[in-house]
């Protein structure tokens, strides 16, 4: 006998039609994997440009170097591949907005938000390299540090890239320069900026991992999924990746003290045999803006008076006799060899200091840096690295149109020496003495080649001559002066900087600033500083170690990005096939 089903009630049948029947409830408009989502992209975004702003404290004046590091680290904790290119934009957008006000401050914010927002496409650059680095894990905790070197050298190959092109490149945001006055400045004596940029990304990097461990959550997207897996306990592998990167922290700490040059020593402790007294004239100009120079022979009288009161100082006794006087870039303006009363200005000077002066003149080809002696005019500097679109004008007649001011824009035309000038001290403590002088003028000291053919040439002293005037009371003369002092670290040379406006200052070799004028008034600086005839590791390679560093951040990038790619096509094409069997079955 067979057991029949039991059939349905009525009664349950109709509660069934009745609950089908039964009006359903609208799904939520905004799904709260949706709002997760756009949450964390909200809060990532605000990350990234948090991390851009901390950039921005280390360069001077407000010269807090250890934020450098702490916002990579920011940025490496917010960063996933999938928001790798937006993100970086981000930073780079937020920390060239902070840093580069002074490029409008006379003619305009158009020229400062379009140069910020240019800056900011090699970062979205770094994006898209980034997004390959961080799509293919490494299998293991230890090789980290790899990634990290990485990701340090390709974010060195896109600054490298902004400081070399277009018009010869704008070096002016590079992360070293934030660095002067911390420990990590130091590792420019190991082949230049590229070393600490590349240091404080790495160094980021490496904080991230460690501080990911710290709070719980490792990382997203940098740090390998195999450290989530079964294989080994959690426990066991975050200690794991934090001991690494706490290890790496440590070897770098030792490499710093290695290179950290034996330039440390103060002036007071060198033997007097090898100390040259310098002076810095800051005459001051007559008023602020893009005409300053409209009275030309009035910057010119302002540096002439400053000697002359420096030369009734040395008659009185009142300061040392100096052996080199340096006047600053566009002092006179008014070409000495094409106007005797110039020319005899200068020559007063000259005669009243007892020293050789470097002066700053243009003719309507060149801006120069030209020695006077007491034999006349004698060897010069052309400046070499010229400032696109205020020395001379990149597609001048497309700009026309655009702006008038274009026409403000010099026709200046490129040097081809060394910038080495040969400067005899005529009444110093090292009368007699032929001092070969390394020269860097003005936006010149941003690029690595203007000092480096120097001292190959012989340079022992440094000395940046500069005119600021036309970027008023901002933030650039201070950027500029950070540069100055870790170029003195770079090549172990003292570094004498003279500004039409201040901020003049005098550099020993360690980096350290012992005499700095005010902005916007007359001023000279006087010191006792050492000639030196060393060559530190980056003097000796030259450009060799950052084309390594780029290449190898260079071919990383590209390869893995490439695997990415075929990666992410793969999985398109697996999941449609997925889909279209399932679809095949179904029917």
């Amino acid at each position: 006998m067979s057991a029949r089903s039991p059939r349905p009630s009525r009664k349950g049948s109709t509660a069934s039609r009745e609950a089908s029947s039964a009006p359903r409830k609208k799904p939520s408009s905004a799904h709260p994997k949706t709002r997760s989502s756009l949450l964390g992209t909200v809060v990532r975004t605000l990350g990234a440009a948090f991390s851009g702003v901390m950039l921005f404290a280390s360069f001077q004046p407000t010269g807090l170097w250890w934020a450098a590091p702490i916002g990579m680290t920011i940025f490496f904790l917010c960063v996933t591949a999938q928001k790798s290119i937006f993100l970086a934009w981000v930073q780079g957008l937020v920390l060239y907005a902070l840093l580069l006000p002074w490029v409008g401050e006379f003619v305009g914010a158009a020229a400062w938000i379009a140069l910020a927002i240019v800056q900011s496409l090699y970062s979205l650059l770094f994006g898209i390299g980034l997004k390959g680095l961080l799509a293919n894990r490494l299998r293991v905790t230890s090789a980290l540090p790899v990634r990290f070197a990485l990701i340090a050298a390709w974010f060195s190959a896109t600054e490298f890239l902004r400081a070399s092109w277009p018009f010869g490149g704008f070096p002016w945001g590079r992360l070293a320069w934030g660095q002067v006055g911390g420990p990590l400045a130091f590792l420019i004596t190991l082949g230049g900026p590229v070393v600490v940029t590349l240091s404080v990304v790495f160094i980021g990097g490496l904080l991230s991992v460690v501080i990911g461990w710290g709070i719980g959550r490792l990382p997203t997207r940098a740090i390998p999924r195999q450290l989530h897996t079964a294989e080994l306990p959690i426990a066991r592998k975050r200690p794991l990746g934090a001991a690494v990167a706490v290890a790496c922290l440590v070897l770098l700490g030792g490499g710093m003290q290695l290179a950290h040059p034996s330039s440390g020593a103060s002036v007071s402790s060198i033997d007097d045999a090898t100390l040259v007294n310098v002076a810095a004239v800051q005459g001051n100009v007559p008023r602020l803006g893009l005409d300053f120079n409209a009275q030309r022979r009035a910057v010119l009288d302002n540096h002439a008076k400053a000697n002359e009161n420096m030369a009734q100082d040395i008659a009185a006794g009142k300061t040392p006799q100096p052996d080199l006087v340096f006047w600053p870039e566009n002092a006179s303006d008014v070409n000495p060899f094409m106007d005797a009363d110039a020319r005899a200005i200068i020559s007063r000077a000259q005669t009243s200091a007892k020293a050789p002066l470097l002066v700053g003149t243009v003719s309507p080809e060149h801006n120069t840096m030209v020695v006077f002696s007491a034999d006349g005019a004698g060897e010069s500097h052309v400046k070499k690295y010229l400032q696109p679109f205020g020395e001379y004008m990149p597609l001048r007649d497309l700009l026309r149109k655009v702006s008038p001011l274009v026409d403000q824009a010099g026709n200046f035309q490129p040097g081809s020496d060394n910038g080495v000038v040969t400067m005899r001290s005529q009444a110093g403590k090292k009368a007699g003495t032929a001092i070969p002088v390394g020269v860097a003028t003005c936006y010149e000291v941003s690029f690595d080649g203007a000092f480096r053919s120097a001292v190959e040439g012989g340079a022992q002293l440094l000395t940046v001559p500069t005119n600021n005037a036309t970027f008023g009371f901002t933030e650039m003369t201070y950027q500029q002066l950070a540069m100055s002092r870790m170029r003195a670290i770079e090549y172990d040379r003292a570094v004498v900087v003279a500004a039409t406006s201040g901020v003049s200052a005098i550099v020993e070799p360690n980096g350290n600033v012992v005499k700095r004028s005010n902005i916007f008034t007359r001023d000279v600086l006087q010191a006792d500083v050492p000639l030196r005839d060393t060559l530190t590791l980056s003097a000796r390679v030259g450009p060799w170690v950052e084309w390594v560093i780029v290449s190898i951040g260079t071919l990383a990038a590209l390869a893995l990005f490439v695997v990415a790619h075929r990666s992410s096509s793969r999985s398109r094409t697996s999941g449609r096939e997925h889909r279209e069997n399932f679809n095949a079955r179904k029917i």
